[in-house]
């Protein structure tokens, strides 16, 4: 039997637990209705992070490592679909939390169900394919839970990296006035993809007296895309509501604010459009480095330290 490389998450722990190891290939048509993909490129997402440090553990159920992280991938087809055949270029992504099988895609080969499916428009390489899918899922059905009406006032937080950086896209086509977290330098840029207002990054208590600069009278809502938690409510308006992003920066609710926790479900006919989109520089999504498998556990130091903002993709 033919083995491929992959990812293990060996113990829970810093970036040293990533190790690489080998495990048999997929064989076609072992696995009823999925098929196999051999990626050229994998996303690394925080959720990775947080599940390699043990920060979700409680959360996996009966799980243990050793197990292999991802979700965000691209590559092509090995097996046909309705309307791909094999050679197809394709992006998706992998609920590893709904599945909690440990078959991620920080592998060189990997079973997708052909509903998580969306084709790669040719001019779409796959490291920008594999920036796009959890994220974009993950801003569109935020905003979504959110239901702001147009006109309505959203903080977008982590807007330099590439879910805030969507959501704000996203928000501002739904017509929705988006104030952006960001990076210094980064105002000019977001500006023109939809922010109205813009203010550095910095500790909670700071960003929100730079927003309350602004607005005064606090926002509708948030896009927590930075995962900042509880410490950002006293910027939002009574009775407004927040898209909390991660398990464990779920705030509690008060003074009648709806919380949203969002955890994304794989949406092929949106992320179709998405890409389109990037093909049609209507969307920009961000990548922050490209680096080799073998190199995991140098991108998930460089992805902790906020090394630069994006998302770090794996090449395989």
């Amino acid at each position: 039997m033919r083995s491929m490389r992959v990812v293990e998450v060996t113990a829970y722990g810093g970036p040293e637990v990533l190790r690489m190891a080998r495990r048999p290939e997929p064989e076609a048509g072992s696995v009823p209705g999925k098929v196999r993909v051999r990626l050229k490129a994998a996303g690394v997402n925080q959720a990775d992070l947080r599940i390699r440090a043990g920060r979700y553990a409680d959360a996996v159920g009966d799980l243990r490592p050793p197990f292999v992280l991802g979700t965000d991938f691209a590559g092509k087809l090995l097996d046909p679909v309705a309307g791909m055949e094999p050679g197809a270029r394709v992006a998706g992504f992998v609920p590893w939390f709904e599945m909690l099988t440990g078959d991620g895609t920080y592998a060189e080969i990997i079973w997708a169900d052909p509903e998580w499916l969306s084709p790669i428009p040719d001019d779409v390489d796959f490291t920008v394919a594999a920036s796009l899918p959890l994220a974009s899922a993950t801003a569109q059905q935020a905003l979504d839970r959110l239901g702001l009406p147009p006109g309505a006032t959203l903080l977008v937080t982590g807007a330099s990296a590439v879910v805030g950086r969507l959501a704000v896209q996203y928000a501002h086509a739904a017509g929705l006035r988006v104030v952006a977290v960001a990076h210094e330098g980064d105002e000019p840029e977001l500006r023109v993809l939809g922010a109205d207002h813009v203010v550095t990054r910095g500790v909670p208590e700071d960003v929100v007296a730079k927003v309350r600069a602004g607005d005064p009278d606090g926002v509708d809502a948030v896009f927590d895309g930075a995962l900042v938690g509880a410490e950002l409510l006293p910027v939002v308006k009574d009775g407004g509501a927040f898209a909390a992003l991660a398990p464990d920066r779920v705030p509690a609710a008060e003074r009648g604010i709806r919380v949203e926790t969002v955890r994304a479900r794989p949406d092929a006919a949106r992320l179709t459009e998405s890409l389109r989109k990037v093909a049609d520089r209507e969307l920009t999504t961000r990548v922050a480095d490209v680096m080799p498998l073998e190199e995991v556990a140098e991108a998930h130091r460089r992805a902790e330290a906020g090394h630069r903002p994006g998302r770090m993709i794996l090449m395989i």
